[in-house]
């Protein structure tokens, strides 16, 4: 590229440069920017170099000063997010189970360096691998782009829908025919990734995991009104949810032990009203989708919690669990 062309991009040059190298801690010398400025057949020196501070900082990018021995240094402080921040975003990647290893591994590379090359380092030296259950489906990342596509064109998308048998090959439902489905929304539930959709055949919702897509298309035909419909309750579902399985909605009555208060919280939100009962126990009413993930749920805290109504949950409790012994 000819040299006057590289001195038209001299302050992005210069602001990618202390954006990705420098912190409070690690500044660059007037003369090291100089020098790489000059490497890239950008004129610089330390009066222009002043000169073209000043300037950034007087559109808001607050580029800071120290001097390191007899020369001025430069930095960025500011940051879009701090180490804390990228520290969760980061740890949130790695417990992530549906996105593999490889997506994984450059997701939290770009993440790391949003901090600065310096502060990269230091988080991905600090990094804990403590997932080891990641999916193998390259893919999903551009089933989520379709998918996000057809979301926001409101539109109809189509996939093929795959199992794995036990040596963990695709087995393909309905004869590897292509499902057409009514996209609502994304979902993160209990360690995967579902889009929810409406289904026309149950006037309700059915749910299918990301990772387990492959050729998504984005269809011309629009989603029905009642897709549309059903999108302002996609909150209130999202809460009855228990880990995506379907069922009858009931109004449950539970009745707990003291030491079970933030299970409660955990599964069905902390403005969750409870009812005080004696000085060992409390009662909570929660709507929730009546499955064998309930029974699992509940059945876990036996001796410590109870279903006090309706009549017909208790029933359907009891038999499942005398099919379980």
């Amino acid at each position: 590229m000819p040299k006057a062309n590289f001195q038209k991009i001299k302050l992005l040059k210069l602001m990618e440069m202390l954006r990705q190298e420098t912190d409070e801690e690690h500044p660059l010398r007037t003369s090291e920017i100089c020098k790489r400025l000059n490497a890239l057949n950008i004129t610089c020196d330390r009066r222009t170099l002043g000169k073209d501070i000043a300037l950034l900082n007087s559109q808001g990018f607050e580029v800071m000063s120290a001097m390191r021995g007899h020369e001025k240094a430069y930095y960025i402080e500011d940051r879009s997010f701090s180490v804390p921040e990228l520290k969760i975003l980061i740890d949130a990647v790695q417990a992530t189970g549906f996105i593999t290893e490889k997506k994984s591994a450059e997701l939290i590379n770009k993440i790391a360096y949003l901090g600065g090359s310096h502060r990269a380092e230091i988080l991905k030296r600090n990094m804990v691998c403590f997932n080891t259950r990641k999916h193998s489906n390259e893919a999903i990342f551009y089933n989520v782009a379709f998918l996000e596509e057809s979301l926001q064109l409101k539109k109809k998308a189509s996939f093929y829908y795959f199992d794995l048998d036990e040596n963990g090959a695709r087995v393909y439902r309905k004869n590897k025919e292509r499902y057409v489905v009514e996209p609502m929304a994304l979902i993160f539930n209990e360690d995967n990734y579902y889009l929810m959709c409406y289904s026309s055949k149950y006037d309700g919702i059915c749910n299918y995991r990301v990772d387990r897509m492959e050729s998504v298309e984005v269809e011309d035909e629009a989603v029905s009104l009642e897709a549309v419909i059903w999108e302002t309750d996609i909150a209130h579902y999202t809460e009855q949810v228990f880990k995506m399985y379907g069922g009858s909605q009931e109004y449950v009555k539970l009745e707990f032990d003291n030491s079970l208060i933030g299970a409660i919280y955990d599964k069905f939100g902390e403005n969750t009203k409870m009812i005080r009962l004696n000085k060992n126990s409390c009662s909570v009413t929660v709507k929730v989708q009546i499955s064998p993930t309930f029974w699992g749920w509940i059945s876990q805290f036996a001796g410590k919690m109870k279903i006090i109504s309706p009549e017909t949950v208790i029933a359907e409790y009891k038999k499942h669990m005398a099919m379980m012994k």
